[in-house]
């Protein structure tokens, strides 16, 4: 995309952003800057064939919403995460589903000479399934905080601004929430694995 010559090509968010209040098309570096991190976060919550549509939706309700946009906050992620999580909120129960599903790796049982591939493809399988369904067992609340810093590694300032709630309650949401998957996860055999996504900070 050509970008204008008053929109410095390494301009922060909130410049694009105010830029665009009077040049719409300046909003495009947006898109061009954050659709793939946002993509990739809607794909994990509610499945790829959902994702490009919310993906679309998301870019189209912070265009619409721009004029409100508050530019002491430079990085717009926290921003579109939020419009990103409320719209997923519409899915929640096609999510329960697809966060069961989704994650199943397809393995060739009759293929010869692999057994040992085999074999690791089920064990990742099966450790996926039962993150999977301790993930979907979650509160709705509680695994929109957890996803967004164990998937998108934003921080607890950054949650709180995508969520519109103290960082407080990121913190005690975060802490329910892996409280909930370790015992989940505590019953199976692949506790183990989850170590560094549920380490305490």
């Amino acid at each position: 995309m050509r970008v204008r010559a008053d929109t410095p090509l390494r301009a922060d968010d909130a410049a694009i952003i105010e830029a665009s209040r009077s040049q719409p098309e300046e909003f495009a570096v947006l898109f061009d800057r954050h659709a793939p991190l946002i993509h990739r976060y809607i794909a994990r919550r509610v499945g790829i064939q959902s994702a490009e549509d919310l993906v679309a939706e998301t870019f189209l309700a912070a265009f619409r919403r721009r004029i409100r946009y508050e530019t002491s906050q430079r990085d717009a992620r926290p921003w579109l995460y939020g419009i990103a999580t409320h719209l997923i909120s519409q899915y929640r129960r096609e999510e329960s589903r697809q966060l069961r599903v989704r994650l199943a790796v397809s393995v060739d049982l009759a293929e010869p000479g692999h057994s040992d591939r085999v074999a690791g493809d089920l064990t990742a399988s099966a450790v996926r399934g039962v993150l999977a369904a301790a993930l979907a067992e979650l509160p709705e609340r509680e695994r929109d905080v957890l996803v967004l810093i164990a998937w998108e590694q934003l921080s607890y300032d950054e949650v709180a601004t995508a969520l519109r709630i103290p960082v407080g309650t990121v913190r005690s949401r975060l802490s329910r929430a892996r409280a909930r998957v370790r015992e989940a996860l505590a019953r199976t055999e692949h506790a183990a694995t989850f170590k560094e996504i549920l380490r305490n900070e």
